[in-house]
């Protein structure tokens, strides 16, 4: 084991990090996966060893400092391997989304001026060979898993096996030289470019250096201890700042272990399997889990529902009894004890969540009533802030602050502010590079040293912030009222029932929404009804499916003012669609695309 000097000779970068818990964790698992559905454990100097293998035969390839290596695939291993090796050469790792159209592949790829591309499969690589006419500057395509492709005769084909097995040749024949590499590795290099999900336009690549990754990693744990017994679950997509943050970045910083899902259909049974410790959900997955237990309540016995609702009322009068700052005392701590053994406990044990200690939302706002929900049953989900452009995170607002709604104050080194419009404005070591090939674009969002966000906020009078919505979404009515739509929009996606909501009322007399069915609850609702349908278009069209979320909407009306009710709704016959333009890869509403392509559905509500 190396020590003292050695050790400090690392630079303070993702690959430095990465050899210095090969010298100090070695044997210790790292990451683990399923093979043929048996967790395979990679330690710490295993995986060193890996990316060793793949820098040294991209390297050999041609892979030189400053190129961009793009990754386009599942999580898995091999993904964060080849993100180091990049990294590691003094190239730009560029993860692209396994869900967009070869169009969108062509985009990210080009834009970038990806020297190479690593490939997960032959359902991706035939993505890339569909529009390799309009890359010009591609020339490897190193393929992870080869099955249906050995017949292919094409020369920017590599088995990723291959490249391996270059990579250990040229380490024979020059032993230091990967050592090497990592030490000329620099912590103002860029080490990601990470493309925003274009909710407005053509994404972005954000260019993120090792000091803005380092940097917001080690500001997040003086305030979250996390280390390295924690056990994590990789799901979210790897090209997301927020996943790439949790299974790469305070993984290197932290040293503990990351286990991947098999796929995102099965990521329900991963969590019951592995229980982590550190739990990251975007608000929709945490909607989803909240749907199906309320829907599982409303098909148990008439003695479980009472048991359920015995016990979710006192634990709400328990949160009520906190948030207005008086203390449990013995009986309410005895009650609550008495509810975890009799229902907390075993629904966050179906959920898969009963060891976890750090309950993360980000990416996106969430409902309130959705935070209520999960501290009801103890667990005190923090929310976090931050955006792609401040290398993922912000601001963090604790659980057990109860500050429900917040997304708190600021990380140690963030300098923040809101400009007179609202508009939340930070300024840290954690602010990006700037964006690849868009001056204009950088010079619009970095002004005087400060990241202008383009959300929008407001503070309370303890500093705890409460994002409003994003800056250009904000509705203005025809009677000038200003009204945060996505406030609305989650309030309504609280409901079982509804999966997407888009509210409109820009410049009009009074809120309507777009309505996107749960296909699958309100399914199961119709079947126990008897009520007949077929298709996803025929159950949006039923009459007494139209009922039921017209009360939904009544019930989320309720809990606002009078303008900011929704008066009319349109359920739309079709389920949003990353493919058709509707959503980002990162299932986030494309707002001007859905009013644009809706818009006889939208002129006729305002015309009834």
């Amino acid at each position: 084991m190396k020590t003292g000097p050695e050790k400090a000779a690392y630079p303070l970068t993702l690959p430095g990090l990465l050899a210095r818990h090969r010298d100090e964790l070695a044997g210790r698992t790292a990451l683990r996966e399923k093979e043929l559905g048996v967790w395979q454990e990679v330690s710490w100097d295993q995986y060193y060893e890996n990316v060793k293998r793949l820098c040294l035969g991209l390297t050999a390839l041609g892979l030189k400092r400053g190129d961009r290596l793009a990754i386009l695939g599942d999580n898995c291993r091999e993904w964060l391997y080849a993100d180091l090796a990049a990294q590691s050469a003094g190239a730009i790792g560029v993860g692209v989304y396994p869900t967009n159209p070869a169009g969108q592949v062509a985009y990210v790829i080009g834009h970038s001026e990806a020297a190479m591309v690593v490939a997960r499969d032959q359902e991706q690589t035939d993505k890339i060979l569909e529009v390799k006419d309009r890359l010009p500057g591609l020339k490897k395509i190193v393929v992870i898993e080869m099955k249906g492709l050995r017949h292919y005769r094409e020369s920017l084909l590599a088995p990723w096996a291959e490249v391996q097995e270059i990579g250990r040749r040229e380490d024979e024949k020059n032993p230091g030289r990967f050592e090497e590499l990592i030490r000329s590795t620099r912590p103002e290099d860029v080490a990601l470019m990470v493309y925003t999900s274009g909710t407005t336009g053509p994404p972005k690549g954000a260019r993120l250096t090792h000091r803005n990754l380092i940097s917001v990693a080690r500001s997040f744990r003086q305030v979250c201890p996390i280390g390295g017994e924690e056990q994590v679950v990789s799901y979210l997509p790897l090209c997301h700042i927020a996943e790439r943050a949790l299974s790469l970045i305070f993984a290197l910083e932290a040293g503990y272990t990351v286990n991947f899902a098999e796929s995102i259909s099965t990521v329900q049974q991963s969590v019951y399997e592995i229980a982590p410790t550190v739990f990251v959900g975007v608000p929709r997955i945490w909607e989803k889990m909240h749907a199906g237990i309320q829907i599982g309540v409303k098909d148990a016995s008439w003695f479980k529902r009472s048991n359920y609702d015995f016990w979710m009322n006192q634990a709400r009068r328990r949160l009520e009894r906190r948030q207005s700052g008086r203390a449990d005392g013995l009986w309410g701590r005895l009650i609550h004890r008495l509810g975890y053994w009799c229902l907390y406990r075993a629904i966050l044990d179906k959920l898969g969540l009963l060891r976890t200690r750090v309950a993360l939302s980000g990416a996106a706002p969430i409902s309130p009533e959705i935070l209520k929900f999960f501290h009801c049953l103890g667990l005190e989900i923090s929310q976090v802030y931050g955006q792609t452009e401040i290398s993922g995170l912000s601001h963090y607002q604790p659980g057990r602050d109860l500050k429900i709604g917040s997304v708190g104050r600021p990380l140690p080194g963030v300098e923040f502010k809101l400009a007179p419009d609202g508009e939340i404005l930070v300024r840290s070591d954690s602010v990006f590079a700037g964006y690849f090939k868009d001056e204009p674009g950088t010079a619009a969002v970095l002004k005087d040293g400060w990241l202008h966000t383009g959300d929008v906020g407001r503070l309370d009078e303890e500093g705890y912030l409460y994002l409003t919505d994003r800056k250009k979404d904000i509705l203005i009515t025809s009677g000038g009222k200003n009204i945060a739509p996505s406030e609305i929009e989650n309030r309504l996606k609280c409901s079982p029932y509804i999966n997407e909501a888009v509210v409109i009322g820009d410049g009009r007399p009074f809120l309507t929404a777009l309505i996107q069915l749960e296909y699958e609850t309100v399914g199961k609702w119709a079947q126990d009804r008897r009520i007949a349908f077929t298709t996803f278009k025929s159950l949006a069209r039923s009459q007494e499916v139209r009922d039921l979320i017209s009360r939904e909407v009544e019930a989320c009306n309720q809990e606002f003012s009078q303008v900011e009710a929704v008066k009319r709704f349109t359920l739309l016959d079709k389920e949003l669609d990353h493919d058709d333009d509707e959503l980002t890869a990162t299932m986030k509403v494309r707002r001007q695309v859905v009013e644009k392509k809706f818009s006889d559905l939208i002129r006729a509500m305002y015309s009834r």
